[in-house]
């Protein structure tokens, strides 16, 4: 699939199938997020992989839209570590690039992916947090969810002439 395509039509998947998801293509999917840019390319990322199926099933009481990890074969979190970013606040940023990064490489190799949101929502934050026991330094930002999809969406019609401004609004 050429990457216009991957782009256009991605869709955020919540249903999958139970077919297992190999070690290469979650090392695929992290790499993906690592060659996302970021302000001053100081990277603050982490990332932790989650494909036990206690810890997913834990993980969807500190979300409340996260129902779909019932049947995902793995989740990754992403996070900001604000001791790795040069300019501040910037790790919001930079961890979302690295989300979209991850989103599109599982659209690409045939995976289904949906993100599911923690930042800004600090009781998601905090729950996530004593779940995971991360360092103060250390953001939630994103979960994303991952399998073989078990549905199909269509590419809805999403450009909007109206909203774009050349040279001045």
């Amino acid at each position: 699939m050429d990457i216009i395509e991957g782009i256009l039509s991605r869709r955020s998947i919540r249903k999958y199938t139970n077919q297992k998801i190999s070690k290469e293509q979650i090392e695929l999917l992290l790499k993906a997020g690592m060659y996302a840019p970021s302000a001053r390319n100081q990277q603050p990322w982490h990332f932790i992989v989650v494909t036990d199926r206690d810890m997913l099933d834990k993980m969807k009481n500190s979300h409340p839209y996260a129902g779909m990890l019932n049947e995902a074969q793995a989740a990754i979190l992403v996070c900001g570590d604000q001791d790795l970013e040069l300019s501040k606040g910037y790790w919001v940023v930079d961890c979302s690039a690295a989300t979209q990064n991850i989103l599109l490489a599982a659209h690409g190799i045939g995976l289904g992916a949906v993100w599911l949101g923690i930042h800004p929502r600090d009781e998601r934050k905090d729950a996530i947090r004593h779940l995971f026991n991360l360092p103060v330094k250390i953001q939630p930002l994103s979960l994303i969810s991952v399998g073989y999809p078990d549905e199909i969406k269509e590419m809805p019609e999403r450009f909007k002439p109206e909203r774009i401004h050349y040279n001045a609004w």
